[in-house]
């Protein structure tokens, strides 16, 4: 990242309005795609986690962001998006050098970001409570309260919408933020810092720290001075912060991943459904939460679909993101050489299972975090067609009938997404009531956007995040009765 013409080397944390140092020291953010250290960021410890959750507490008790009309909250939350855009290439440039996708890529992560911020900050004055009717000799009715400090940890893999997405709602709702930045991607996060200044929210308002998941995640998590808490990561991690949260009895949101399916019908538009391949488990080289991890295909048209499968992803050029900075057929590298190792072994396991390699299942010949897109013919009892690999590799699995296709798709712990591609409404409309899935797209993957509520069943977490429902993740309903005296 350039200020100027000067590298910035050294990242800090931000409570109540203030750039400041760690306790824990400092951690190198590392580039995926060559190993360069890009920066340094500070590390907050526990102690400094009790400093952003002062800070927030204080601002909150304050009423100087709850108590002001809903419109101007709301204001502030959308010119929060329009900072994001107008810094949007100085960020994208950073967000490709820490996350390791193609630059093009960043800059949609950060215009969906804005996005967020555009629709919450719309939606504030809309939280209404209502009118009860008792009879004359009472009045009753209900508030919609902030919680008042709102915890939220933020995954690596879209560090900047991922951000947006619980901070612009908890603002417009009235909670003051205390953000747990992921240690793999925690740079792009000081946007969020000047975003709010800009927009002239009061300090405590947003506070951003980076810290280790065992330290300051965990501090976070169960401190009693948090009233509710969002949380997106893997499942164990999941149960470990809903553990410490329920100690305090505070409210979570987990968004927990998913491994999801895609039931492709004999009489599927499999031209078309290339362009969702692409988009459906290539984008951000697999690593979505809500990524078409699996294809579950009519037998009478598996060879073909792993053809096309085959063709989609060898047409993939995977290079340093930096270096693909239009929109076009590449990928960048993965998170970290951690991330993709796994990836690696879990393939291995699965061909000594019997699964079929049918294209990729290596790192390239080159240094950095690399994976080759990957497509696997297996059983729908493979490991690799069960567990979240959170890469580029697709599970491509037969059906017979619709039964088969239904009963494949549910045959994971998770229900985060599904989709359903066919020409018959019927069979759509059928499947779509019978997937165990929290959304489920029809001859669209990825279909919806901000406005559409979002979360899972199962091991995917509870909760939903984007649309009106979330905005009753921030707030809790008040009664008031009045007894009329004659």
């Amino acid at each position: 990242m350039t200020c100027g013409d000067e590298i910035v080397r050294y990242y800090q944390n931000y409570i109540n309005g203030r750039f400041t140092d760690g306790g824990a020291g400092r951690i190198d953010v590392v580039n995926p795609a060559n190993g360069n250290i890009i920066a340094e960021h500070a590390l907050a410890d526990a102690r400094d986690v009790d400093k952003a959750v002062a800070a927030a507490r204080h601002l909150h008790e304050s009423r100087q962001l709850s108590g002001l009309r809903p419109v101007e909250r709301g204001r502030m939350v959308q010119a929060m998006g329009r900072y994001l855009l107008a810094e949007k290439d100085k960020l994208a440039a950073l967000l490709t050098l820490e996350q390791g996708k193609p630059l093009w890529e960043s800059h949609i992560e950060i215009e969906g970001a804005a996005r967020y911020f555009e629709y919450y900050g719309n939606q504030a004055e809309t939280v209404e409570g209502r009118s009860i009717p008792l009879g004359d000799d009472y009045l009753d009715f209900t508030l919609h309260e902030p919680y008042g400090v709102s915890a939220q940890i933020i995954p690596w893999n879209y560090p900047v919408e991922m951000t947006a997405r619980s901070l612009s709602a908890a603002l417009a709702t009235g909670n003051a933020c205390v953000i747990k930045s992921p240690e793999l991607t925690p740079l792009t996060n000081y946007i969020f810092a000047g975003a709010a200044e800009a927009a002239g929210l009061p300090d405590g308002a947003v506070n951003i720290l980076c810290g280790l998941g065992h330290e300051a995640g965990a501090a976070l998590a169960g401190h009693p001075g948090i009233n509710q808490i969002v949380f997106t990561g893997s499942v164990a991690t999941g149960i470990a912060i809903a553990s410490a949260a329920a100690q305090n009895i505070v409210p979570a949101v987990l968004e927990l991943g998913g491994k999801s399916a895609a039931i492709v019908h004999e009489d599927a538009d499999l031209d078309a459904f290339e362009n969702d391949l692409r988009w459906g488990i290539f984008f951000n080289a697999g690593q979505v939460c809500s990524a078409m991890s699996r294809v579950i295909v009519h037998a009478s048209r598996k060879e073909e679909m792993l053809e096309r499968a085959a063709k989609v992803a060898t047409s993939l050029k995977v290079d340093e993101g930096s270096n693909l900075p239009e929109f076009g057929p590449n990928m960048g590298a993965m998170v970290s050489i951690a991330q993709r190792d796994r990836a690696e072994t879990m393939i291995a396991k699965a061909t000594q299972e019997g699964a079929e390699i049918i294209t990729g299942g290596h790192r390239p010949n080159r240094d950095g975090a690399f994976l080759a897109p990957t497509v696997i013919s297996c059983e729908a009892d493979n490991s690799i067609a069960r567990e979240e690999v959170f890469g580029p590799v697709l599970s491509v699995i037969s059906f017979d009938d619709d039964d088969d296709a239904i009963a494949k798709a549910n045959a994971t712990e998770y229900g985060l997404v599904a989709g359903v591609f066919t020409r018959d409404l019927d069979r759509a409309t059928m499947a779509a009531s019978r997937l165990r899935a929290g959304q489920v797209f029809v001859n669209e993957w990825y279909a919806g956007g901000v406005e559409t509520p979002f979360g899972g069943y199962g091991k995917s977490g509870y909760g939903r995040e984007k649309g009106r429902e979330a905005l009753w993740n921030y707030v809790q309903t008040k009664n008031i009765a009045i007894r009329r005296r004659s």
